[in-house]
């Protein structure tokens, strides 16, 4: 246990804030461009991966008594994000469309801006996750700000609504089915997740006998700031800036979404009958406690706390062993490329999958109806 008044010192948060190196990287792809397009996702997927290999696991816990006040380190980091993504984003865009156009190649700028995806999806997106959670309607207006960027803005909805709701039952369509490959769960889940979202808005604001058309509807929310984005994106770089600002948000997505579908892949809730299940326990999310990505990720690796307890910031969330949740055999960097390689994916998680079920439900001795997501929905 890391005591409160260790937890709270700059150097602890610190290794957190390795994303903004990231920053640099993009600008040195922009301005000397050849191979060092490349080094926004390289140093992303296979450093850090490398990283994890020589730094190990940290297990520790911070102290739960730890205080908001003594956070604020932390605090700053996610909040800095925001402003510091959003200058990036456009001036990228001002760049390669003026001043760097005479030195890019077409496939340059593209590669350029396949990196730039993978910094607003890894990091903007999971930031605004983070964001998305707090009390504080400054921090949630940020993290909205980040997924208007990658026009993905309805996940805030999907995510509290829904996914931390449903999770691990037919209902939740961000979880990944037993066998069920990324390819085929990517298409299902931008469609599950945008028409979910919106249904459960709209049933909140039925419960207030208002229609869906309300102002109060977060939806025109997510549609302003999108469009603002767009139109920017358009007035500093034209139709190159637009298709531009697209194929980074379509990035983001995909990197999102091959997140997603390590975190849960294969966990199931019990069904107890007549459309009731058992409630979220860590052992419905796989846990990682490898040290280097955790510090990239601000600790969304022990995503097995994350769900049991949804309101702890990411300092405070808590690590858990085998015997409390299931544990990924590498960090995200190298569980995400393996996702996209469903024979690979397969032969590495399917065991664990079983594993965990003889583990922690051996009286369920039928899983197709778990399989294929065919139990009731959830009431």
């Amino acid at each position: 246990m890391i005591p409160a008044t260790k937890v709270s010192r700059f150097h602890r948060a610190l290794p957190f804030a390795v994303s903004f190196l990231l920053v640099p990287l993009a600008f040195i792809g922009a301005f000397y461009g050849g191979w060092t397009v490349l080094l926004l996702p390289l140093i992303t997927w296979y450093f850090f991966s490398i990283l994890d290999a020589f730094m190990g696991l940290f297990l520790d816990n911070a102290d739960l008594e730890t205080r908001e006040d003594q956070l604020s380190w932390y605090k700053a980091i996610t909040l800095i994000w925001a402003p510091l993504q959003f200058g990036l984003l456009y001036w990228m865009i001002w760049y390669v469309t003026g001043p760097g156009n005479a030195h890019l190649s077409v496939l340059e700028t593209i590669m350029l801006f396949f990196g730039v995806g993978v910094i607003t999806g890894t990091v903007g997106i999971n930031y605004s996750h983070e964001l998305m959670h707090q009390k504080d309607k400054g921090e949630r207006f940020l993290g909205d700000v980040l997924l208007a960027m990658v026009l993905y803005s309805h996940f805030r909805s999907e995510h509290l609504l829904v996914h931390h709701r449903y999770v691990g039952t037919p209902r939740d369509p961000v979880t990944a089915r037993y066998n069920e490959g990324f390819h085929r769960f990517f298409p299902r889940v931008l469609r599950g997740c945008f028409l979910s979202a919106f249904k459960a808005e709209k049933a909140m604001l039925a419960r207030r006998d208002k229609p869906w058309f309300d102002l109060k509807n977060p939806f025109f929310k997510y549609w302003a700031l999108q469009g603002f984005m767009l139109v920017l994106a358009g007035l500093i770089g034209g139709w190159i800036g637009l298709a531009l600002f697209l194929w980074q948000a379509f990035v983001a997505i995909w990197q999102l979404e091959l997140v997603n579908y390590v975190e849960h892949y294969g966990l199931t809730r019990k069904h107890l009958g007549e459309g009731k299940y058992e409630h979220v326990k860590p052992q419905h999310s796989w846990n990682a406690a490898h040290k280097a990505s955790n510090w990239l990720l601000i600790n969304l690796q022990r995503h097995s706390d994350h769900h049991y307890k949804p309101d702890r910031r990411f300092p405070l969330l808590q690590n858990y062993t085998e015997a409390d949740a299931p544990q990924l055999p590498f960090g995200y960097p190298v569980m995400t490329v393996a996702a996209m390689f469903p024979p690979i994916w397969r032969r590495m998680m399917n065991p664990r999958v079983r594993r965990w079920r003889e583990m922690y439900y051996p009286e369920i001795t039928d899983w197709r109806p778990y399989n294929k997501a065919r139990n009731p929905l959830p009431r």
